[in-house]
């Protein structure tokens, strides 16, 4: 290891521990490291604009942030919910079972874990603890759903890692159906169960009427995954301009359609939607010159000719990956897992001649998992903080969706066909 490289570490791990913001920790470690080596600065930065800044794929970021932040706001969240009720018609536990169904569908129209928690995620839990629910149930299971967001298309992680991999947006996109449904089927069995064993409450059936009402009050909703998804399929849009059509399209739900959003209101998703793709773009940049580091100092070559020689079994190294992703959750945020640590992991799966769509979705899977998992998961912080619940009992109760999480990652682990069999079956593979 350079005294550089030594150097970069130390102050990174020091950034770390002071719980600075990590991007600006990144960035500072990297700047020491040009120093240290003697680096040209300008050239550094010229590389990382021209590799990152001008790939077509990340503009599509921008743009289901702003579709999720439409999506978020006023009746959609509602009239999404309200169908979900009529879907979970009379069953035990239904408000349980609401909760996933809802996420599950509007995870096709945001792409963000976070959005959906936040969003979502306070209608769900108010109407759990009304109807009777445990507080800290409400809060898990609504963490819980909420993961299904960035699996089910479209999801913005899925286009962060098609950037780093140069794998199809679209088949990822496909990769992520399945999967997604797993996870919802999963959480719904332990909806029924928890709910049998704590006697919650079965409500009461809605008139067919009602239901008939409800769902025609969603179509405008509902449609924003099906225009997205069947303009990248049959090849009329890439995933970046069915990203710009969604935002269109999200932007003229909430006005025409539901009435719920005026200039002040967008003027005002303009601007938490410019916040959040600068945080977006920082960290993007930041990861960037890490990347360069560890290419530089052929880091990743290293640790491939280590595990290479450690093991020539795939899934042994799918094995290790998703320890180590699974413990990286626990502590840090999934934008830095995603931007620092996989791009490093991405050459190894070549070398073992794992399929990218595969591994993109094992790693993805497994860091929304973390997003869920003790002591750091956001999305525990998101349900506590909303519902003014106790953080302790949320993680308790949070333990055996992770459980339910945690099977369908070791099932398309070891079986990639449950990710790749829609890509295939399309022609996109």
């Amino acid at each position: 290891m350079s005294t550089a490289m030594l150097v970069t570490i130390i102050i990174f791990v020091l950034i770390f521990l002071l719980r600075m913001p990590i991007s600006l920790g990144m960035i500072a470690a990297g700047t020491f490291y040009f120093i240290t080596a003697g680096t040209d600065l300008g050239s550094v930065a010229n590389h990382i604009m021209n590799t990152y800044y001008s790939n077509y794929v990340i503009i599509a970021v921008p743009l289901f942030i702003f579709t999720a932040n439409v999506m978020n706001s006023g009746k959609v969240t509602e009239m999404v919910f309200k169908f979900a009720t009529g879907l979970a018609n009379g069953r035990r536990g239904a408000l349980g079972h609401v909760n996933v169904i809802a996420s599950l569908i509007f995870s096709g129209m945001t792409g963000s874990a976070i959005a959906d928690a936040s969003g979502l995620g306070k209608m769900e839990i108010d109407a759990m603890k009304k109807a009777g629910y445990d507080d800290e149930f409400s809060c898990a299971i609504t963490a819980a759903s909420a993961t299904v967001g960035p699996i089910f298309p479209p999801s913005i992680p899925l286009v962060m890692y098609a950037m780093l991999s140069g794998a199809s947006v679209g088949a990822l996109f496909l990769g992520g159906m399945i999967p997604a449904l797993l996870i919802c089927i999963g959480l719904m069995i332990y909806v029924s169960v928890v709910s049998k064993v704590r006697d919650y409450p079965r409500e009461a059936k809605i008139p067919f009427g009602d239901f008939i009402r409800f769902t025609f009050q969603a179509i405008p909703a509902l449609l924003t995954p099906v225009i997205l998804l069947a303009g990248i399929y049959t090849g009329v849009m890439t995933p970046t301009e069915a990203g710009a059509v969604a935002a269109i399209y999200a932007i003229l739900v909430s006005i025409l359609a539901y009435k719920a959003m005026h200039l002040k209101g967008l003027l005002e998703i303009i601007k938490d939607t410019i916040r959040d793709t600068g945080s977006v773009s920082l960290m993007v940049g930041a990861a960037a010159v890490i990347s360069y580091i560890v290419a530089r100092e052929q880091i990743a070559a290293d640790l491939g000719t280590l595990v290479l020689g450690f093991t020539d079994n795939k899934y042994v190294f799918l094995i290790i990956v998703n320890v180590i992703i699974l413990i990286l959750g626990m502590f840090i945020d999934t934008s830095t897992i995603q931007l620092v640590f996989v791009p490093i992991m991405i050459p190894i799966a070549v070398a073992f001649g794992i399929d990218l769509v595969h591994f993109g979705l094992v790693v993805t899977l497994n860091m929304m998992i973390g997003l869920s998992t003790p002591p750091f998961g956001m999305l525990l912080f998101i349900t506590a903080g909303i519902s003014d619940t106790s953080l302790k009992g949320v993680m308790r109760e949070i333990r055996w969706p992770i459980a339910a999480m945690i099977l369908v990652l070791l099932l398309i682990t070891f079986v990639p066909e449950v990710v790749l069999f829609l890509p295939r079956l399309v022609g996109m593979m």
